[in-house]
C-alpha cells in the first residue's frame, strides 16, 4: 500500500485559476504582414510594376503601375486564395484571402473574417500545448488547462505557491530568434533617420533607452532548438541558458557564422535583444550559450519557456484568483467528519439489517475503500 498522501484538488488544498485571451488583433497583423511579403515576392517574380503597397484595417492594397497589367497581378495575386482548415466538423475548408479588383490600378488583398476565426482558433489551440508543455516543466501535479469560448484558455494549478512566477512564465511569448546586426549605423542614428527598409530598431533587455539596429531577417529561429538548460559559465560563474538546435538550425547557424565572423549578430527574445556577441569563429557545433544579467531561477525559466516552444501570439490575464489553503482546510476537515460519520451509519445499518453477511460486506466495503485510496496516491490523482 503506498505511504503518500493523497492530492487535493484546487478546491481543497488551495492554488492557482488564471484565465488568459489571446491577442487576436497580434495573430490578424503577424498574417497581413506575411501577405504583405508574399504578394511583393510574386508581383516581383512576374516584374510586374507597383506602388503604394500597405495594409489598411484588414487587408492589403496596392496600386498597379501599369493597368494593362492590372488583370496579370490580379491572376498572380489569386494563388494567395488558399484554404484553411475550418476543423473536424466544418463543412468544407474555408477561405482565408479574396482578392478584388478595386478599380485606377488598385488591388486587394482582403483577409476574411471565418478565415481570421480559423487562426485563433488553430492558435488557442496551439497555445494550450505549449501551455501544457511549460507547466509540466514546473512539475506540478493535476494541472486542469481547457479551452474556454473562442479565444480564452483556462488554467488551474492545485497547490502551485508562487504565483507571480506562474504568470511570467504563462505570459511570455518566447520567440527567440538570433539575426545580423546592421552596421549602416548605429542604434540611435536609425531613431533619428529611420531605418533601413530590410532592418529595425529593437530595443536592448537590459537597457529600454538603448537600441540595436537589427536585420528583419533571421538566421535561425526558435523552432529549430533541440534542447536548451540552465547552466553556468566556467569562466564568471555567471547563470547562463545553453541551448543546441537540430540538425537544420546547426546548418544555417554555421553558415551564417562562417560567413560573417568579426561582426555581431544579435539573440532576440519576444522583440528584445538580449545579447549581441561578436562572431569571433564559425560555430559548427550547433551550441552555444545565451548570457545576460540571469539569475539561476530566470535563467532556468527561460530555458523552460525555449524547450516549451514559443508561444503563436501575445496572451493577456483576463481574470485571476487565488483559492487559499485555509477555505481548503475547512472543507477537508467538514468533509472528514461526513465522511466518517457517514460511513459508520452504514457499517451499523448493514450489519443490523444482514447480521453475519452485513458483516462480511462491510469488511469487504472497507478493503475496497482501502484499495482505492491507496491507488489514487500512488497516482498522485486528486
Amino acid at each position: 500500500m503506498p505511504s503518500n498522501q493523497m492530492v487535493l484538488g484546487l478546491d481543497l488544498q488551495g492554488g492557482a485559476h488564471i484565465l488568459l485571451q489571446i491577442e487576436k488583433s497580434g495573430i490578424v497583423d503577424d498574417r497581413l504582414q506575411s501577405i504583405k511579403g508574399e504578394i511583393r515576392s510574386l508581383l516581383r517574380e512576374d516584374k510586374i510594376g507597383y506602388t503604394g503597397l500597405k495594409i489598411n484595417k484588414n487587408s492589403i492594397q496596392v496600386r498597379i503601375r501599369d493597368t494593362a497589367l492590372v488583370d496579370q497581378a490580379v491572376t498572380k495575386l489569386e494563388t494567395l486564395e488558399q484554404s484553411v482548415n475550418a476543423g473536424l466538423f466544418a463543412a468544407s475548408a474555408l477561405r482565408e484571402v479574396t482578392i478584388e479588383n478595386s478599380g485606377d490600378g488598385i488591388v486587394r488583398a482582403v483577409l476574411t473574417e471565418e478565415g481570421i476565426n480559423a487562426r485563433v482558433r488553430s492558435a488557442v489551440d496551439q497555445s494550450i500545448e505549449v501551455i501544457r508543455r511549460r507547466i509540466d516543466e514546473l512539475g506540478t501535479t493535476e494541472p486542469i488547462i481547457q479551452r474556454e469560448g473562442a479565444d480564452r484558455i483556462l488554467v488551474q494549478i492545485p497547490g502551485l505557491d508562487d504565483s507571480g512566477r506562474l504568470k511570467e512564465i504563462l505570459k511570455a511569448t518566447a520567440k527567440l530568434e538570433f539575426r545580423m546586426i546592421d552596421q549602416s549605423m548605429s542604434g540611435d542614428q536609425a531613431k533619428q533617420t529611420g531605418a533601413p527598409i530590410d532592418s529595425e530598431i529593437l530595443s536592448d533587455a537590459e537597457d529600454e533607452n538603448y537600441f540595436h539596429l537589427v536585420k528583419k531577417r533571421a538566421v535561425v529561429g526558435g523552432d529549430e532548438l533541440e534542447d536548451s538548460q540552465q547552466s553556468f559559465d566556467q569562466r564568471t560563474n555567471e547563470a547562463v541558458v545553453t541551448f543546441r538546435f537540430n540538425t537544420s538550425g546547426a546548418r544555417k547557424f554555421a553558415v551564417a557564422t562562417s560567413a560573417n565572423v568579426g561582426r555581431p549578430f544579435a539573440i532576440v527574445l519576444d522583440g528584445k535583444v538580449i545579447s549581441a556577441p561578436v562572431i569571433q569563429t564559425p560555430i559548427i557545433g550547433g551550441s552555444g550559450q545565451i548570457t545576460g544579467n540571469f539569475t539561476p531561477q530566470s535563467a532556468n525559466d527561460l530555458a523552460i519557456l525555449l524547450r516549451a516552444g514559443a508561444l503563436p501570439a501575445e496572451l493577456t490575464i483576463v481574470e485571476e484568483r487565488s483559492v487559499g489553503p485555509g477555505l481548503g482546510a475547512d472543507s477537508v476537515a467538514s468533509g472528514k467528519n461526513a465522511g466518517i460519520i457517514g460511513a459508520i451509519a452504514v457499517l451499523v445499518f448493514m450489519f443490523l439489517s444482514y447480521g453475519v453477511f452485513g458483516l462480511i460486506a462491510d469488511i469487504a466495503l472497507v478493503i475496497n475503500v482501502a484499495l482505492l485510496v491507496g491507488v489514487l496516491s500512488m497516482l498522485g490523482a486528486t
